[in-house]
């Protein structure tokens, strides 16, 4: 009978080792990538990380060939003066310069009026004493006429000099000053596109091309790895498939793990597939299986891509 008691305590033990060994899955880790790219083409010129390092939000990356942005900022900057100067003509009239120009044609007309008037007064009186003809009078009275419609003209041309431009035309230079800005907005964003910097805190996993490489528009340059972005993927067989929900944690046991690790499950997969060639485990498992994806949490020390991981759900 005692042998038959020391057996049990001895086996306890062993029993609790493997209903607990049941209850793991094997995996490993992977990662969800941010696939930095160029925004358009261009030669590289400079990627100012290393592969392994790790990177603040707003580092810069890596940067492009940015002469043909810069000249076309250049020409948007210039035509954007030109519309600015284009409106103010617009809006305060003729230049004063050419103001001057009729105020002096209009002194002279007035001076042409005066003498105009004072030979038609001079004929009025001739033909009274019978010393002029009556053509000589129509000749001063015509003179006179032009005389004054001279001055009427030259007037309503001076007053005109001095207005601004037609409401339809000054209307259209502000279209052509906004239609400018826009364009300087536009390429200076352009530029900016010439110098990528990183989205979020990453490390950079890896590099694909190197300074002196042409890019093609949209052309990956490197991958980097958010911390939140640490996935573990385990293959849970078909008959344990109902212990898993979304948004439930597990627990992540490797070597070198910090104690307390965890992953919370973001994905079962609907599809079953079959257990794949390789896989992290000790002896083969359930040939139907299904992927769960968990994201794991972020912590010193967390592991990284590739390496293997058991994980243990709730009892």
């Amino acid at each position: 009978m005692k042998r038959l008691c020391l057996t049990l305590i001895l086996l306890l033990p062993l029993t609790a080792c493997l209903e607990e060994a049941d209850r793991d899955f094997q995996g490993y880790v992977d990662g969800e990538y941010l696939y930095i790219a160029a925004p358009s083409a261009g030669w590289l010129t400079q990627v100012a990380v290393q592969k392994g390092e790790r990177v603040a939000a707003g580092a810069a990356l890596f940067s492009l060939d940015p002469a043909r942005e810069t000249a076309a900022l250049a020409e948007s900057r210039s035509r954007l003066a030109q519309s600015e100067n284009d409106l103010a003509d617009q809006l305060t009239g003729s230049r004063p310069e050419e103001i001057a120009a009729i105020e002096a044609q209009l002194v002279d007309a007035s001076a042409t009026l005066d003498l105009a008037k004072v030979t038609l007064d001079r004929q009025m009186k001739l033909i009274a004493s019978n010393a002029a003809s009556q053509s000589q009078v129509d000749t001063a009275q015509s003179a006179a006429r032009r005389a004054e419609a001279q001055m009427s003209r030259l007037r309503a041309q001076l007053a005109v000099a001095r207005l601004p431009a037609r409401e339809d035309h000054v209307k259209s230079a502000r279209a052509a000053v906004e239609a400018a800005r826009h364009a300087v907005e536009q390429s200076a964003w352009q530029l900016a596109q010439r110098q990528i910097a990183s989205p979020a805190d990453a490390l950079v996993e890896n590099i694909v091309r190197r300074p002196g490489e042409y890019v093609p528009a949209n052309g990956v340059v490197l991958s980097l790895l958010p911390p939140a972005g640490v996935k573990a993927i385990f293959f849970v067989p078909e008959p344990r498939r109902a212990e898993l929900r979304p948004g439930e944690a597990v627990q992540v046991i490797c070597a070198g793990c910090p104690a307390g690790l965890t992953a919370r499950v973001s994905r079962i997969a609907s599809d079953a597939e079959y257990t794949p060639p390789v896989i992290y485990s000790r002896e083969t498992r359930a040939k139907l299986v299904f992927r769960v994806e968990a994201m794991l949490t972020q912590m010193q020390g967390a592991p990284l891509p590739g390496q293997p991981v058991t994980i243990r759900a709730k009892p």
